[in-house]
């Protein structure tokens, strides 16, 4: 073993994770969101795994390019469609689906030169204010689209939530109530649910549903997990105890002496840190497994090691087993220690932590 910390990706709870967005959107196609290397879990490996999904979708193009060299063959949407005329002309060439929500890459469309089929989405904002075509400014944009020849007919509509995951703002209901008056007499199928829409919101659960972080097991409600939505944690990080050193009391722990101890205690030493993608933001007192009990995490971490309260554990020794979080740890109760999203967690997760597929 050349390094003791290791991020575990379960495949199966992937397919059960994706069997669940099926049980909650029957009938909804379903566009797999995979950018940022899957949420951390590896892109391609992942999108192995949903092979069923009946497409994937990425930020980029570099993420779309490299799963078409992998051997990908499901759709593969761009979220921010084409930057240039040179991405248009690869993306199409490439059989990649278009994300357009923007005049420029409108304009990019109708002049391009003959070159391939294209598939697109065209996206209205309802009010997230950050890519799409505003609602005055849709009907013109979906009349221009449908006239470009080489288009597939196959359109689909397409919105995003601003705050889906505070089931108390009304924020989306209003955003739903949008879109459906917006695009009511346009051509094209409906996507507008994300992973908060198809747990949360019924009524946005159209044509195709796009979602990203319950595939990977986790809620994006600030309260509760993703265990209570029937859904399964899907990475487990895990490393191991390096030392185990006596504290006595009054003595401080870590850079800065941010702990105290205020009795003699046993202090465990753990391979991890931000180096590793663990969150330095981490405060005292942040649960960690140890041996299959929990601790809580003391002092800061550093950027190769963390520091952790095995006192009330009994005899702990190094080379005990450390889960950071995954099966026994809810990645969403370390996000809310770490004043952070679960989101956050996943995707920081290094290239030098080695992933491993069960």
């Amino acid at each position: 073993m050349l390094t003791p910390i290791r991020a575990t990706i379960d495949t199966a709870a992937l397919r059960h994770n994706l069997r669940r967005v099926r049980e909650l959107a029957p009938g909804a196609r379903v566009m797999a969101v995979v950018k940022a290397n899957a949420y951390g879990h590896g892109l391609e490996a992942v999108v192995r795994v949903l092979a069923d999904a009946d497409g994937v979708a990425v930020a980029r193009l570099d993420e779309g390019l490299a799963l078409r060299a992998a051997g990908c063959s499901n759709r593969i949407l761009l979220l921010e469609g084409a930057f240039d005329a040179g991405q248009l002309a690869a993306a199409i060439g490439a059989n990649l689906d278009l994300m357009v929500h923007s005049h420029e890459q409108l304009r990019m469309l109708e002049q391009r030169a003959e070159g391939g089929q294209a598939r697109l989405w065209l996206k209205v904002d309802t009010g997230m204010n950050r890519l799409g075509f505003r609602p005055e400014e849709f009907a013109d944009a979906h009349a221009r689209l449908v006239r470009i020849p080489g288009i597939d007919p196959d359109l689909v509509l397409a919105s995003h939530f601003a705050s889906a995951e505070d089931r108390a703002d009304p924020k989306t209901a209003a955003q739903v109530s949008i879109f459906d008056a917006v695009t009511a007499d346009a051509a094209g199928a409906r996507s507008i649910a994300n992973s908060a829409g198809v747990l949360a919101w019924p009524a946005a659960r159209r044509g195709w549903v796009r979602p990203g972080l319950m595939l990977y097991g986790m809620s994006p409600f600030a309260d509760g997990t993703g265990a209570d939505f029937g859904l399964r944690a899907v990475m487990g990080f895990e490393t191991r105890v390096i030392a185990v050193r006596t504290v006595l009391a009054g003595e401080t722990v870590g850079y800065g002496g941010t702990w105290r101890a205020d009795r003699d205690s046993q202090v465990a030493v753990v391979a991890a840190g931000y180096g590793d993608g663990y969150p330095r933001s981490a405060r005292s007192g942040t649960p960690v497994i140890v041996a299959g009990r929990r601790a809580p995490l003391v002092g800061r971490v550093s950027m190769d090691m963390l520091t952790v309260d095995v006192t009330d554990l009994g005899p702990v020794s190094a080379g005990e087993p450390v889960e950071l979080w995954g099966g026994m740890l809810a990645v969403e109760e370390v996000a809310r220690w770490a004043g952070t999203i679960p989101y956050d967690l996943t995707c920081a997760v290094r290239s030098r932590v080695p992933h491993e597929y069960r």
